[in-house]
């Protein structure tokens, strides 16, 4: 039985007093979606800004209700089970919502008590101390930092010990030290069982921790492979090297540009020699000149500016 089913869903927003009075239709955040994440599984959920990613952990929590379409978590329906489908599912949000009147520990005693779990102390302690919380436990939620009241969200998120974890943007905005201790407790649990479900703008976490993913484009799944095939599908190299001048617009409109580093896709040496003979020809001096292979995020790139069919592949 797979761990969470998306079966043709779509959800669309009415559209407001003023698009109804341009003859404007409403929004269609959801377009169609239909995929399974398998029991024990690291799945990623990768898209821009807007694409739908958090529209469908919002229905898949039950928080909002799909236009069409069903999703099940482990065989409950989220919205004809809601309840036992929500206690399988462990939800970290983007947004840090937290009571400022409890201290950490109250925070989970009391997250806990939603579930009907009591005297779980030693199960807290070992989020605490994983999360590197333990010297936090008594301080109250508004005295922490953002990243701190970021690792209460994920422990709270634990804290009922459910089976499928789903992980919105959970390092956003954080610092490298959290990204490391989250990525090694998750990994952790996801060895021991737990399947999980993330959304991130970090390519090179996905890349490294994901197993399989889908990427969401204007509401409708354009990719969803295992992250080893799409890898093998993009192209074999990467050209890398920084320089200070402008671009010929051929190669502008093909690079990866960040601040002085220029990243171009380069199949072979004869397509590198190529370009390197462009720049010169163009005046431009390079430096710091080396090949790689293409990851995640020249993947994503090429995908989200291509105009691919929605794939149905669900290997």
């Amino acid at each position: 039985m797979p761990a969470i089913t998306f079966q043709q869903v779509c959800k669309t927003y009415p559209p407001t007093r003023q698009q109804r009075a341009q003859g404007k239709t409403g929004l269609r955040a959801v377009d169609d979606v239909s995929f399974q994440i398998e029991e024990g599984e690291f799945f990623g959920l990768l898209g821009p800004n807007g694409a739908g990613k958090t529209t469908l952990i919002s229905m898949l929590a039950g928080l909002s209700r799909p236009t069409s379409g069903a999703i099940s978590v482990r065989g409950f329906d989220v919205q004809t089970a809601y309840a036992e489908a929500r206690r399988q599912l462990g939800i970290v949000p983007q947004e840090l919502v937290f009571d400022p009147f409890f201290n950490v520990r109250e925070a989970l005693r009391i997250q806990s008590g939603y579930f009907g779990i009591r005297d779980n102390d030693a199960w807290i302690d070992e989020l605490l101390q994983s999360l590197g919380l333990a010297d936090k436990a008594t301080a109250n939620m508004r005295q922490l930092s953002g990243g701190m009241k970021r690792r209460v969200l994920v422990a709270q998120a634990l804290v009922h010990k459910p089976p499928v974890i789903v992980l919105d943007e959970p390092t956003a905005g954080v610092d490298v030290e959290l990204r490391q201790t989250l990525w090694q407790f998750i990994a952790r649990l996801n060895k021991e069982g737990s399947t999980v479900l993330l959304t991130t703008h970090y390519l090179e976490e996905a890349e490294a921790l994901c197993h399989r993913i889908a990427m969401l484009k204007q509401g409708r799944v354009i990719a969803l492979d295992r992250t080893s095939e799409l890898l093998r599908n993009a192209a074999s190299n990467v050209l890398r090297f920084k320089t200070d001048g402008i671009l010929p617009s051929a190669l502008a409109a093909q690079a990866r540009i960040t601040g002085r580093i220029v990243q171009l896709p380069a199949q072979n040496a004869f397509e590198v020699e190529r370009l390197l003979a462009t720049l010169r020809q163009a005046g431009l001096a390079v430096e710091d000149v080396e090949m790689r292979k293409a990851d995640l995020e020249d993947v994503f790139i090429d995908l989200m500016a291509g105009e691919q069919t929605p794939l149905e592949v669900a290997r």
